[in-house]
């Protein structure tokens, strides 16, 4: 296999059903079948060949064009399941990768993970991108990614593409923040591509809870392939996932559950409404209820668990005051869209066993057996959902269609 570089390869822009699109088609059903194979098992061309119906002679052709690619890898012999000669096994390249990265209201984060979506390299730093123009955020993140992609491309590992999350409703075919009231952006034109200059994938933009949701789908247990995610931060979004598929409405911006009304005489929102469930469960309005302001956004949530482990009757308060106010939107939330699962991330995880029991009440009293304590449960990902469920969709986009990356002799 050469040893090449990967380019950004535009379709074939035949008719429809010729050739080319029905060699795209399979090239993609080839490597999704490797890309479900367990991590434990290298699966051979010929166990492709039987669970995809291609013959071996295409699937041997189509091999060769993902491995020119660099996207997988040829891995010893596997006697596993074959009969006479084994077959040579494959697997994703481990030098191939994508990167996440995540902007939100008080700090920006990246991360590199592999096409198998592993973590191999994270890092986040705390910034006040609150009222900040859009430019210099991006600068300072693409400067995070530069050392992250250098530090990656020491290990050998090329960075394909990216994905960045972002806290607000975005147009990500126009590159466009529309809104993201806490960041104080509106129809924001982000510089995507001095994110990661030449990467062939390119960078697409992704709304942060919507993200989270995606990685979160990836270690749910065995059925659990609908349920809302719920994005604590700042601000409070939603991600609705069904049938194991984000559902994000005509227009790509459902879910934004912290701008569900649950104090119609409430305070005012960032959003321009009132009485917003991020006024009283966002972190900012939990910290401030709680009297621990003028800190840093994890010292801030330290010193709330210490309070909270304490006993600290101005910490629980706060805390029992965002579930209950939770439990009326994910009330709501439940009847309208008959959901029977949900997700807590971000602080909701994090302030998972203090805020439960307001949040069970709540849910007793306001939608009585639609969403039980057993079917609420903490995030599996933690605080690098987001960026994590933007690489994963790169990857998956990679899925969809190799054709985009060719080799170059």
């Amino acid at each position: 296999m050469a040893n090449s570089t990967m380019a950004a390869g535009a379709p074939d822009t035949g008719t429809p059903g010729n050739m080319g699109d029905v060699r795209r088609s399979n090239l993609s059903l080839v490597l999704g079948c490797i890309v479900q194979s367990s991590p434990s098992t290298h699966v051979t061309r010929a166990q492709v060949a039987a669970a995809t119906g291609l013959t071996k002679a295409s699937v041997s052709s189509l091999v060769l064009d993902l491995l020119d690619a660099g996207i997988i890898r040829e891995i010893g012999l596997n006697p596993q399941g074959e009969r006479g000669r084994p077959g040579v096994g494959m697997e994703l390249n481990p030098a191939r990768a994508v990167m996440g990265m995540e902007i939100n209201v008080d700090y920006i984060a990246a991360g590199v993970t592999d096409l198998s979506g592993t973590l191999l390299l994270h890092r986040t730093r705390e910034r006040d991108n609150r009222n900040s123009a859009a430019g210099p955020v991006v600068a300072a993140l693409a400067a995070l990614t530069a050392e992250l992609r250098a530090a990656a491309e020491a290990q050998g590992i090329q960075v394909l593409g990216g994905g960045l999350a972002v806290p607000g409703l975005v147009d990500d075919k126009a590159e466009t923040v529309i809104m993201a009231p806490n960041l104080g952006w509106n129809l924001e034109v982000l510089d995507l591509g001095s994110l990661l200059p030449g990467v062939p994938l390119g960078t697409t933009l992704f709304n942060e809870a919507n993200a989270a949701a995606l990685a979160e789908l990836g270690y749910r247990p065995a059925g659990g392939a609908d349920f809302l995610f719920v994005s604590g931060e700042v601000g409070v979004g939603g991600g609705l996932v069904i049938s194991s598929e984000l559902f994000t409405g005509p227009d790509g911006h459902a879910g934004e559950l912290g701008h569900v009304v649950v104090q119609p005489e409430g305070a005012a929102c960032s959003c321009g409404g009132t009485g917003c469930l991020e006024t009283v469960a966002g972190q900012d309005a939990i910290f401030f209820a709680a009297g621990l302001v003028g800190h840093g956004r994890a010292d801030s949530l330290a010193r709330l668990q210490a309070a909270l482990a304490a006993g600290d009757a101005a910490a629980a308060d706060a805390v029992a005051r965002a579930g209950h106010y939770l439990g009326v939107a994910l009330a709501s939330t439940a009847r309208l869209l008959n959901i029977s699962s949900v997700v807590l991330g971000g602080h909701f995880a994090t302030l998972g066993e203090w805020i439960q029991p307001a949040l069970t009440e709540s849910l007793a009293r306001y939608a009585p057996g639609k969403l039980r304590p057993e079917d609420i449960s903490l995030s599996a990902v933690g605080e690098a959902g987001a960026l994590l469920g933007a690489a994963g969709s790169v990857v998956r986009s990679l899925v969809d269609a190799p054709y985009r990356l060719r080799a170059q002799q």
